[in-house]
Order: C-alpha cells, then sequence, then structure tokens
C-alpha cells in the first residue's frame, strides 16, 4: 500500500501546486511562495492533513532537490563563470561573508547554541536564483545592464554555496572543524569537483551532443537524466550531498552544443519538481512553531533585505558602475531560497540543529519571495528619490571615482599584453591544479586501497614507489606545459619590466636571465607543492631519486609527443568552453 499511498501523496501535491500557480499569477506573487503556503495547508501539522507520510515527503523532498539543483547547473555553466570577473565574484564573497557573520552574531544574540547560530548566518547568505531570476522577468527587467549583474552575483554565490554546504556537511558529521579537518575537507571537495568537472568537460558534452545527433527527445531526456542522478549517487558515495552531484552534472552537461534542446526539454521537468520541492518544504512546517518565532523571523527577514541590499550596491558601487545601477542589483540580490532551504533541510536530517530553524528559515524565505516583486518595482523611485536627498558633492566625488577605474583599464596595445599576462596565468594555474589532484589522487588510493595492493603482495614501500611514479608520468604533459607557459611568461615579463633606458647594454643579458629564471623559479615552487601533497606516497630516497631521474630522461625522449597530447587536450577543453552561445528554446506564448 506504500506504493498506492505515495501515488495519492503525489497527486495531491500536483493538484494544490496546479491550483497555487493560477492563484499567485492572478496575484502577482512568486508562484514559489504559494508552493510553501499550500505544503503547509496540506502538511501533517493542519488539522484536515492531506498528506501524512514523513517518508513520501522526504521521498518528495529529495527528488525534488535534484533535479532542482541539475537544472540550477544547466542554468550555471562554466561559460557564465568565466564571464563574472574578478571584482563581481569579490563582491559576492564578501556579500557572503558579511551575512555569515551577520547571521551567526544574530543567532548567538538570540541565545541559540553555536551550530544553531552558524546555520543561520549560512541561511541567509545565499540569495534565491529563481526568484531573482523570476522577478526580473516577470518585470520585464532581465535585458537591463544591471541584470547582468545580478546574474554574476548569483552565479558566484551557487558556486560558494556548494563550498558552504560542503564544509557544514563535515561540520555536522564531525561535530567540529579545526584547521587541518577544513583543509582536508576542502581538498576532499576540491578533487571531487576538479576531477568531475574536467572529465565531465572532455566526456559529457561530446557524448550529450553524440546522443542529441539522433533525433529522438525521448533518447537525449533520459540520457541527461541518467547523468543527473548517476552523478548524485556518485557524489553521496563519496560522502557529499547528492545536491552537489547533480549542480556539477548540470553545469557540465551545459557545456554542450545541444544544450538549447536539452533545457527545453528539462524546462518542464525543473517546473514540475521546483513545485514539488517548495510543497515539501511547507509540508515540514509546524504553523504552531510560525507563530511562535515570529518575530526572530521577522526581524531576520528585514536583516536580509536591508543587509543584502547594502552589501551588494557598495559592493557594485566601488566596482565603479553608477548608484542607480548599485542600488537595483542590490534590490534584486534581497532574498533567499533554494540553497538555503537545502542547508536547513541538510542540518534537520543530521539532527544538529533544533527543530525551529528549518521553519524560521521558511518564514524568512517567505516574507523575502512576499517582498521582492514589490522592492524590483519600487526600484527606479528608490534611486530617484535618493537621487534627489544625495548632496551634490558627493554625486560628484561618485562620478570621479567611476571615471578615475574606467581610466585605469588597460587600452589599446597594453589591452593585449594583460589579456595575454592573464591568458598564461590561467594556463599556468590550472596545470598546476591537475598536478596536485593527481597527486591528491595518490594519496587517496594509497589510504584507501592498500588492502587491495596487499592480495598481490605489493607491500607499503612497492605501493608507495608505484603510486608515487604513475602521479607524476602522468604529470608529465601538464608540468611540461607549465614550464612553457612559464617561459612565455618570463619573456613577456623580461621585454616589459626591463627597459633599455635604465639597463643599456646589459638589457640583452638581463632580459635573457629573468626570462629563464621565471619558469625554473616555477618549477621549483610545484616541486615543493607537489612534494608536500605527495608526502604521504613518497617512496625511499634512493628510489624517489632513480625514478624521478628515468621520469626526467623519458620527458626528453618524449617532449614531443607530450607536448602534442597536451595541446589536444587544451584543445578539447577549449573547443567545449568556447563554443557558441546557445539560442535560446523557443517559447510557445
Amino acid at each position: 500500500m506504500h506504493e498506492i499511498g505515495f501515488i495519492r501523496d503525489l497527486a495531491l501535491v500536483m493538484l494544490v501546486a496546479g491550483a497555487t500557480t493560477i492563484l499567485f499569477q492572478r496575484l502577482r506573487q512568486p508562484v514559489l511562495l504559494g508552493y510553501i503556503l499550500a505544503g503547509v495547508l496540506i502538511g501533517p501539522h493542519t488539522p484536515g492533513m492531506l498528506v501524512a507520510d514523513a517518508q513520501a515527503i522526504d521521498d518528495i523532498s529529495n527528488l525534488g532537490v535534484v533535479l532542482l539543483m541539475f537544472t540550477l547547473g544547466l542554468e550555471f555553466s562554466v561559460r557564465k563563470l568565466r564571464e563574472v570577473g574578478i571584482g563581481v565574484l569579490l563582491v559576492a564573497v564578501l556579500e557572503v561573508g558579511l551575512m555569515l557573520w551577520v547571521g551567526t552574531g544574530m543567532g548567538r544574540a538570540f541565545g541559540w547554541k553555536g551550530i544553531d547560530a552558524l546555520f543561520l548566518g549560512a541561511i541567509i547568505a545565499l540569495s534565491s536564483t529563481m526568484v531573482a531570476t523570476r522577478t526580473l522577468k516577470d518585470t520585464g527587467k532581465q535585458a537591463e545592464p544591471f541584470a547582468k549583474l545580478v546574474i554574476g552575483l548569483l552565479v558566484a554565490e551557487d558556486v560558494l554555496a556548494i563550498v558552504m554546504l560542503t564544509l557544514l556537511t563535515a561540520l555536522a558529521v564531525g561535530g567540529s572543524v579545526h584547521a587541518g579537518t577544513a583543509f582536508a575537507v576542502i581538498g576532499h571537495l576540491g578533487l571531487f569537483v576538479v576531477v568531475g568537472m574536467i572529465l565531465g568537460l572532455l566526456l559529457l558534452p561530446r557524448l550529450v551532443d553524440y546522443v542529441a545527433g539522433f533525433g529522438r527527445d525521448e533518447t537525449l531526456l533520459v540520457s541527461v537524466l541518467g547523468i543527473c542522478f548517476g552523478a548524485s549517487l556518485l557524489a553521496a558515495q563519496m560522502g557529499f550531498s547528492v545536491a552537489l552531484g547533480a549542480f556539477i552534472a548540470g553545469a557540465v552537461v551545459a557545456e554542450a552544443r545541444s544544450v538549447g534542446r536539452v533545457l527545453h526539454l528539462v524546462e518542464p521537468l525543473r517546473d514540475m519538481f521546483a513545485a514539488l520541492f517548495f510543497v515539501a518544504i511547507g509540508l515540514k512546517i509546524d504553523p504552531a512553531m510560525l507563530w511562535q518565532y515570529a518575530l526572530p523571523a521577522l526581524l531576520i527577514a528585514c536583516v536580509v533585505v536591508v543587509g543584502k541590499t547594502l552589501a551588494c550596491s557598495f559592493g557594485i558601487l566601488a566596482l565603479g558602475h553608477d548608484a542607480r545601477a548599485a542600488l537595483r542589483s542590490g534590490l534584486g540580490m534581497a532574498q533567499i531560497g533554494e540553497f538555503s532551504f537545502v542547508i536547513a533541510t541538510l542540518g534537520l536530517s543530521l539532527h544538529v540543529t533544533s527543530d525551529f530553524l528549518y521553519p524560521i528559515a521558511v518564514a524568512v524565505s517567505v516574507l523575502c519571495m512576499a517582498a521582492s516583486p514589490y522592492l524590483n518595482r519600487s526600484s527606479d523611485r528608490v534611486a530617484d528619490g535618493l537621487a534627489r536627498i544625495v548632496p551634490r558633492p558627493l554625486h560628484v566625488l561618485l562620478d570621479s571615482y567611476s571615471g578615475w577605474l574606467e581610466n585605469l583599464g588597460p587600452v589599446n596595445e597594453n589591452a593585449a599584453l594583460a589579456a595575454m599576462f592573464r591568458r598564461l596565468l590561467w594556463h599556468i594555474a590550472i596545470n598546476v591544479l591537475l598536478v596536485v589532484t593527481l597527486f591528491v589522487i595518490g594519496a587517496y588510493v594509497n589510504a584507501h586501497g592498500w588492502d587491495w595492493f596487499s592480495r598481490f603482495g605489493i607491500q607499503r614501500d612497492l605501493r608507495h614507489a608505484l603510486i608515487w611514479a604513475c602521479a607524476l608520468f602522468l604529470s608529465l604533459p601538464m608540468l611540461i606545459a607549465v614550464y612553457r607557459k612559464a617561459e612565455a611568461l618570463g619573456m613577456l615579463l623580461a621585454e616589459l619590466g626591463i627597459r633599455e633606458r635604465y639597463t643599456g647594454a646589459y638589457t640583452h643579458a638581463i632580459r635573457k636571465v629573468l626570462a629563464r629564471m621565471i619558469p625554473l623559479a616555477t618549477l621549483f615552487a610545484l616541486a615543493l607543492l607537489v612534494g608536500a601533497l605527495g608526502s604521504a606516497i613518497l617512496p625511499p630516497r634512493g628510489v624517489a631519486l632513480s625514478l624521478l631521474v628515468a621520469l626526467v630522461v623519458l620527458a626528453v625522449v618524449l617532449w614531443r609527443t607530450l607536448v602534442k597530447l597536451h595541446a589536444r587536450l587544451q584543445a578539447a577543453l577549449k573547443e567545449t568552453l568556447d563554443k557558441p552561445e546557445p539560442p535560446a528554446p523557443e517559447h510557445s506564448p
């Protein structure tokens, strides 16, 4: 009967969600808000309850969060992260950090225990991508310049949300996070994300495009959903949240050339499971507890609106944008949403937070969602009012500041050199990250696979030698690429930094020395880093030196082959990331 009960509960949820969509569209309110309120009305804590099976509620919620995070990943894409810019990313980091600190402080001021205060800070730190983008669309402002800033901040926050979710999981499971534990968790997270993204970008977009070539929507949809749930299962087995796996799968699939078709097929599922997710949130809410904590929820909601508006507005203003765009961007970020619910659910499911925190998070979200359309519609009037009351000297100062930042930007030939410099640094950083990842994988295999080696009679020293040699051999293409990129960087810096009017006849000699020193210094620094990371798998000194000499000889012999191999991998990755922007799917009126 459980199967019939689940279908009955699912049918009730969908009927209520359908009615809610119509009603809240007529009221010009966010339908997500209606889903939550509908869940409260039919939940087990309301008289005349319609849905009472706790297991069914959890199944609906888990299914909803996986598909919701997958579709958010599809709309995220690595391309958008590249286009965000370091300035917007920095604003997002500062804003999220500030709200985390403010929320934690508020929780302690309320007299809550430390873990509740920390989770409250994480809950109010993250804005809602779904609410913000839908509000922009509903108000017809998605094409305005400030909307791009809002989207950039939301993309940056999505990345920070994944990091925060992982650290909170470690905190909840371990009870406390010391510096060493935190770095280990971040390392494991980085390993999972980097390997998943790199391998995913090399394989999955091509697989999706291959399947799309059959011309059958059913085959494409089922294959993409298989990738989604497979990544979620892998993340769960690695000790991470299923939401993390689904989000990374979506971000990788978003780089396929056929992503327009994928989005067109997945959008109905996204809308359906977004409804399930938010109704399931309401199903878990006890209205009596909402009333009991109404005052803290109202106060926290006010802090979210004011704090996020001010933090994002000042951050965007500091980047050199005009005050109107900065204020409208801040008002567009003044809410919390899906990631906040995932974090609140995490604390509840692991039994580390108090029962009252989840309904407070929902209440704060409901208040912010209800206020969001009015804040966005009145942003122009608020900006005009502030412009009238701000003293003219301050206007002049802000305009001068924007002009000064614009003049600092690279122009003409300096712009080309700056772009080349940034590209070389990015290439070096990515290759170093891949080398580090290989040695972290080696340490992981050594720690968790020693019994497998023992079955073949491979003891500790031989095991270390094999793992270390494999990691170093697989790193050869990246190490050679680092040397070549560092060599080019050294030549560029030598040409820019050593001027003939200062060094005279010694210019060429000094440039040559500097051009050689930079790649050698880069390799030395990389060797120290790899040595520190590979200390757990380092073989005896004599064996290590012998292997190192053998691999150096191998690198010299296979230099051209390894360069070509790395070039092919880089070209494949670049082709994936530099694909033309897919056309927006057409919607029927």
